[in-house]
């Protein structure tokens, strides 16, 4: 059972249980605060059902396409999807938990052009958020062998799993063009345990709910341990709207999916958390965005990496038992290519990905190829990550319709720059040539068009005409609200953004900590 706070008693809301609203309850129960976690979705269910080819990703019913947003970024509007449930993506993600590069959170005219994009600190500070973000998800990781990897004060609290033969084939061709491939840090449970089973390796897991729970995921590493330290999580509970005096969160409004009363939460301090393209809507839909110095920046500025995946068809099998192998990086292009030492600065990273399951091969390919899925176990592949310039006309608005819960619906637009373009294509080279030297025949493209990367519309920064929030993630104008997830992020870096986001949430809760006294000490009566 969890514990109900009363308004009074409670010190913390926080909307939103993905990475920014799990790292910052951790921090905040660690210190005894009495937190509510509020979450539109629900738990996950777990058994032999998540398997199933129709359970994977963007298929699966936790993927939810009826928000009320559209992408209309090209000729034809389209629905833009997100996922409800306990932990958010992080129940469907890959596991890599990668650290942003020193380098990228130093400015970079490349990449930051005239946005304003600046981060407020620097790696050093963040760094031992990093480390107690990684200890938090149970990082199973090996360090020193990333030749971009960041000075680290602290060991990563696993091992990972052993090479699988195909990531060993891989691997193998990128160290016979001079590459150093790498094993990627993953949240998976490697060792024993007492509560849990150890992950076996199985080929469903990047873009599955883990079936045993193995996947060191929030709902299982983090938010359900946190309901035996006390943590209040209430799910089924969208919120609609955020009030305010004109000086602080006064009362967030709610709407219970279930029964579709209404309810409300009070407390001294909120904590908005639902994501890069959830926050946004919610603060304008508030019109919170008119007491925000940076007001014009709250839903701009958004970025998503340009996201592209190369499969490698082989003759025969790569792997033919389906085994798990999101388990390479390669980072030798990650500050561009030293065979063009006048070209780009930035480029991102190559990461194994795992062969696709058939389902979402066949929805991911043109109508006239889908019969080639059947062929999906020929493929294996890799995918490259390539940082985006933050831009102005990039972003979220309100919409002039309304969704089914009354709120305005959300446009939502995106397009690349000429210089992203050039870093998915230099990163595209690359992995084009490991495929074939790892003896594929054909290499297909695809490109992924959606926003599991968003990051970037309510940005941090010290400059508050640019920046809606501070450098401790205070949202410029209100007293007392914050924001932690993904769109606090100014610049994407080229890596998985996921542990960054609970390393920033942690330190904005650190910050919390220090600034505010828990409900126990407030209700104490006076001397």
């Amino acid at each position: 059972m969890t514990a109900r706070w009363g308004d009074a008693e409670r010190d913390v809301l926080i909307i939103g249980s993905g990475f920014g609203g799990a790292a910052a309850a951790h921090a905040l129960v660690a210190a005894g605060r009495r937190v509510t976690l509020l979450e539109r979705g629900d738990w996950v269910t777990r058994g032999p059902e998540n398997w199933l080819p129709e359970s994977v990703g963007g298929l699966s019913r936790w993927f939810n396409k009826e928000t009320g947003w559209r992408d209309v970024s090209g000729p034809r509007p389209r629905p833009v999807g997100t996922y409800y449930c306990v932990g958010g993506p992080s129940v469907f993600y890959g596991g890599v938990s990668l650290r942003f590069r020193e380098a990228d959170f130093d400015p970079l005219p490349e990449i930051d052009t005239d946005s304003g994009a600046r981060w407020p600190f620097g790696y050093s500070e963040l760094e031992p958020f990093y480390g107690q973000a990684e200890q938090m998800i149970g990082v199973a990781g090996t360090a020193g062998v990333d030749p971009t990897e960041p000075f680290r004060s602290t060991q990563f609290p696993a091992t990972p799993l052993p090479m699988a033969a195909v990531s060993q084939r891989i691997a193998a061709a990128a160290r016979a063009l001079g590459l150093t491939p790498f094993p990627l840090p993953l949240a998976m449970l490697t060792g024993s345990s007492a509560e849990r089973k150890t992950c076996m390796a199985c080929g469903n897991c990047d873009g599955f709910a883990c079936a045993i729970e193995a996947k060191n995921d929030l709902a299982t590493a983090v938010i359900r341990p946190l309901l035996g330290q006390g943590l209040d999580l209430r799910t089924g509970i969208a919120i609609t709207r955020i009030e305010t005096d004109g000086h602080r969160a006064t009362r967030v409004i709610g709407v219970d999916t279930t029964t579709g009363e209404s309810r409300h939460y009070t407390a001294p301090v909120v904590i908005l958390a639902a994501g890069a393209l959830a926050t946004p809507h919610l603060l304008l839909a508030s019109e919170l965005d008119s007491l925000n110095p940076g007001g014009d920046a709250v839903g701009r500025f958004l970025t998503r990496h340009r996201n592209e995946i190369l499969l490698g068809i082989f003759a025969n099998r790569p792997d033919p038992d389906r085994t798990f192998h999101k388990q390479l990086g390669i980072h030798d292009f990650y500050f561009g290519d030293p065979s063009q030492p006048h070209g780009l600065a930035r480029a991102g990273g190559l990461q194994q990905l795992p062969t696709p399951p058939i389902a979402l091969a066949r929805d991911g390919l043109p109508k006239p190829l889908r019969p080639l899925a059947r062929f999906v176990d020929h493929l294996t592949g890799l995918l490259l990550i390539a940082e985006d310039q933050p831009q102005h006309s990039n972003g979220v608005r309100l919409g002039s319709g309304r969704d089914a819960l009354g709120m305005p619906t959300l446009e939502v637009s995106h397009r690349y720059s000429e210089r992203d373009l050039a870093a998915a294509a230099l990163l595209r080279r690359h992995a084009r040539r490991i495929l074939r030297k790892a003896g594929a025949i054909w290499v297909y493209r695809h490109i992924i068009d959606t926003y599991s990367h968003a990051l970037g519309t309510v940005r941090i920064g010290d400059d508050p005409r640019t920046a809606p929030l501070d450098a401790d993630h205070r949202f410029r104008g209100l007293e007392n609200l914050y924001v932690t997830d993904g769109s606090a992020l100014p610049r994407a870096a080229g890596v998985n953004p996921s542990l960054t986001i609970a390393a920033m949430s942690m330190r904005a809760a650190s910050r919390i900590i220090a600034a505010t006294q828990p409900a126990s000490a407030r209700m104490e009566p006076d001397a």
